[in-house]
Parts: C-alpha cells; structure tokens; sequence
C-alpha cells in the first residue's frame, strides 16, 4: 500500500492577486516533487470596523486557513505583500493566534519558506521576509531560502531574493511575473518539498 502524499501548506495573504499569483507558483513547484500534495490557504483581511466580520468562504481564491492545516502539514510557505516593510496585519493577526499551536511544538522540526510581492522595486521586499521569518523560528521551523546555486538570483533585475521569492507588482499592481521570478518561486517550491521528504523519511537503522 503507497504512503500518503506529504501535504505543504501554501499560506498567502494577496490584496491584489500578486502575492497570490507567486503562492500557486510556489504551489506548482511542490507539485512537481514526487510525494507532495501542496495545500492552497489565505487568511481574512482585518478590519478596522469592530463589528466587521469576513464571510466563512472567500469569494474567489483559496480557502481561510484552519489551525488543523498547521498540524497536518509536512512544510510550510508563508506569503505576504509588503507593508512598510513589514508582513500586512492580516498575516499577522493570524500568526498571533497560534500560541496553542506553539506551546504543544506542532510546527517545531518542519521545513518553511517565505514569500512577498511589492509595488515599488525597493519597497521593503527582504525586510518583509526577515518579519515573516521571525514567527516561524518561534514555532520551532526549519527556514530556509534560495541558494545562490539558483543562477536567477545573479541575473533578475525585479524580483527574488536569497530570503524567498518576491516579485515586483508595480504601483497599480499589474506589472506580470518576470521569468526569473517565476523561476525562482518554482524553485523554491520544489526545494521545500524535497527538504520535508527528506524529513519525513526514517533514519536508517543503527548497528549495534
């Protein structure tokens, strides 16, 4: 009987569809890795309106994330578009509700990457990923970035980053993914599920 596929959680925030459009690149680099089912997930925007509260199901895009999609994942990708230089309040509202999730270790020991698009070209991308990379560590998580090894990061004159991948939206928001960038997003994808199979398979046994 085959083992299960490994799920790699793919967790976004996307207000205008760039950061979204590197999480199903992302997604398709998992997909391309034997063993690895990646699992789309976005958070509700935060309102400024106490009373406000986002509908149970988006109206178009992936899912709300769950806590259980934490606990069940063999890795994790974590994308935000930047604000100021930091992760949006979204990704971090969620974050600060996962203290059950951080008391009982369920993320500590399993690989992760991070993600982040920007209007303008020096927008803050590299800080942003520094601020998404901090809660991970918390949890315990395996961060990890692109390797130089990835000729892309010598030659993209917009986006990737040895922090992640990231991609330069423009100020409207309709600048298109350069090749480059999503190469590196691929990239990234495919070494994230490699790293939790890696993880996920048994130590050889010692002799005695």
């Amino acid at each position: 009987m085959n083992a299960p596929n490994l799920i790699i959680l793919v967790l976004y925030y996307s207000r205008h569809g760039s950061t979204r459009k590197l999480a199903e690149l992302i997604a398709q680099g998992i997909e391309s890795v034997p063993g690895c089912d990646a699992r789309l997930r976005t958070v509700p925007a935060v309102s400024t309106v106490a009373e406000a509260t986002a509908p149970d199901v988006p109206a178009d895009g992936a899912p709300y994330v769950e806590l259980a999609d934490l606990e069940q994942c063999a890795g994790l990708a974590v994308g935000s578009p930047t604000r100021f230089g930091n992760m949006a309040s979204a990704m971090k509202y969620f974050w600060d509700g996962t203290s059950s999730q951080w008391l009982s270790g369920a993320l500590a020991g399993k690989p992760a990457c991070v993600f982040t698009s920007t209007g303008s070209l020096h927008g803050g991308q590299e800080s942003t990923l520094l601020s998404m990379m901090i809660p991970l560590l918390h949890h315990g998580l395996l961060v990890m970035g692109l390797p130089y090894t990835n000729p892309d990061l010598m030659t993209t004159s917009s986006g990737g980053t040895p922090y992640g991948a990231s991609h330069w939206s423009g100020l409207d928001g309709k600048k298109p993914v350069t090749d480059e960038e999503k190469r590196l997003a691929v990239a990234l994808g495919r070494r994230l599920a490699e790293t939790a199979l890696r993880q996920a398979a048994p130590l050889p046994a010692r002799s005695a």
